[in-house]
């Protein structure tokens, strides 16, 4: 009776060791947001952060923002590649609901993607060149917790200690049903995701190099973001007028996941099907080479973790 009731107890324990151990691990938190592309996961497949609470931030959202509302003028052929530039004034418009500024983003063309020397660079950035025909406009924050509260009626983030930090920890088919809602409330159907390309064009604003500034100017990142994100504004604009293009939170497009094409294009959308959802920008986690205009990160459509937040577009 002793030896049987041994043998049991072995049996209990080897299942448990060849089924349990595995189903406890799968049960834990992973970060669904690949923050590096596809071809590279073994290399840099980068866990999320613990993600703990923390103290309201004093700096000030006002003094930059304020600056930027008189911007200088530049020539057409004035273009900054290592410097921030001074702001363009494009044209605005202003959600009446959201309170949220838009500027109009020209229509024209550039080089997507990184040149084959460019530092840091990864495989799935082959550059070609695009075509955007029509100008649209582009929120000139993330969205922030405020206005997605003002909308959704609660907030998923796990950063709270202000209204003015961007909403993060939103999945993809979360965003549409913000959308959704906003369009309705409007009663428009002009409020949308940007496409990837329609992304990088906005966040370069005419510069050729990585970046669109001196990083630690323009954006929060592993270096100075001390493990949290940070209020929508802060840092320096690109020539547009635009913030937190890189760093802060990663944003949502509208595009799916998929390799770039190899000759000219207009106005890409990406593939017409997909696994994974575009994400660009990098975020408060991310590294230099992870806060570059180019870089490209991915997530399932209901993916969601605390890097992972969004801006809208909305069509002219």
């Amino acid at each position: 009776m002793n030896k049987a009731y041994c043998l049991y107890r072995m049996l209990i324990f080897v299942l448990f060791i060849l089924v349990g151990i595995p189903s406890i691990y799968a049960a834990q938190p992973q970060s669904r947001f690949d923050i590096r592309p596809p071809e590279n996961k073994e290399e840099s497949n980068k866990p999320i952060k613990k993600i703990e609470k923390i103290e309201k931030p004093t700096t000030s959202t006002k003094s930059k923002k304020e600056s930027a509302a008189k911007p200088a003028k530049l020539k057409d052929s004035d273009q900054s590649t290592s410097k921030t530039a001074q702001t363009v004034n494009l044209g605005c418009f202003t959600s009446p609901t959201l309170k949220a500024k838009f500027v109009l983003i020209p229509a024209g063309r550039f080089m997507m993607g990184s040149p084959s020397g460019e530092p840091g660079r990864f495989n799935n950035e082959a550059q070609h060149q695009v075509t955007i025909s029509k100008s649209f406009y582009m929120q000139t924050t993330e969205v922030t917790q405020g206005q997605w509260e003002a909308i959704m009626r609660d907030n998923p983030s796990h950063f709270t200690e202000d209204d003015e930090l961007p909403v993060e920890n939103v999945s993809w088919e979360d965003v549409q049903n913000f959308i959704k809602k906003l369009n309705q409330k409007e009663g428009t159907d002009k409020y949308r995701l940007p496409t990837e390309a329609e992304w990088e064009y906005a966040a370069r604003a005419g510069t050729t190099d990585a970046r669109y500034g001196e990083l630690d100017e323009i954006a929060w990142y592993d270096e100075n973001s001390e493990d949290q994100t940070h209020p929508v504004g802060e840092k320096e604009p690109n020539t547009w007028g635009l913030y937190d293009m890189l760093g802060n939170v990663w944003e949502w497009c509208s595009d799916w996941y998929g390799d770039y094409p190899r000759c000219p294009v207009t106005d890409p959308k990406g593939p017409s099907t997909g696994i994974h959802r575009v994400g660009r920008g990098g975020s408060w986690d991310a590294d230099a080479r992870g806060c570059r205009a180019v870089v490209r990160g991915s997530s399932t459509r209901d993916g969601r973790d605390g890097h992972l937040g969004f801006r809208l577009a909305r069509t002219l």
